[in-house]
């Protein structure tokens, strides 16, 4: 956990120069498609220096919140800096434990860090608890499960063997967590998988 933090710690910086305008214009189409309303809370799961916190914000509007929480403190750091806005929150927290009272939230979204994470059955478990009844958790990375494992073996260090569970595994977690409606897209350039809350 140490070494990951570390890791995490030294990319901040320049964590968003990984990400292209193209990449926005796609994540914009894909938050598009999750139905966020005005008025809604959103937990951004791993929310990193916030590469989400601006098309979300402007979903959600001035009555709705968006709760960044990332375990790296210098992306919190950097997410607080590039977002001072009153309807944008980001803690220094661990999805596997959110700091987050049941039921509180309309949606949950994890985006470039479902792989990152070390107990993901947890990380599903706690999504489940903070989302309202009918509320939706959406998994997203900009990569095909193949490419990200590929990636992150390539990247080596604490992150060598970060990887998205085999399709079956992730419906069984999702069943776990009591999310229906299950969907999961995982072909080049994409891995979204999604959930309702029962």
């Amino acid at each position: 956990m140490e070494n990951r933090r570390k890791y995490f710690e030294s990319q901040a910086n320049d964590w968003d120069k990984s990400f292209i305008a193209e990449d926005l214009e796609i994540l914009s189409f894909l938050i598009d498609s999750f139905n966020i309303r005005e008025g809604y809370k959103i937990a951004d799961l791993g929310c990193g220096t916030g590469i989400l916190f601006d098309i979300l914000r402007r979903r959600v509007g001035r009555s709705g919140l968006v709760i960044g929480v990332d375990f790296c403190s210098a992306m919190v750091q950097r997410a607080r800096i590039n977002f001072p806005f009153e309807n944008v929150v980001a803690i220094d927290a661990d999805a596997e434990m959110l700091p987050l009272r049941s039921e509180c939230v309309d949606a949950a979204i994890s985006f470039a860090a479902f792989a990152h994470f070390e107990h993901q059955e947890m990380v599903m478990e706690e999504a489940s608890r903070i989302l309202k009844k009918g509320g939706s958790f959406h998994i997203i990375h900009l990569l095909s499960s193949t490419e990200l494992e590929t990636y992150h073996q390539n990247t080596g260090g604490p992150v060598a063997k970060d990887h998205i569970p085999p399709q079956e595994k992730m419906r069984e977690l999702f069943k776990q967590g009591n999310f229906t409606n299950i969907k999961i897209h995982d072909h080049p350039g994409l891995y979204l998988a999604e959930g309702v809350k029962e």
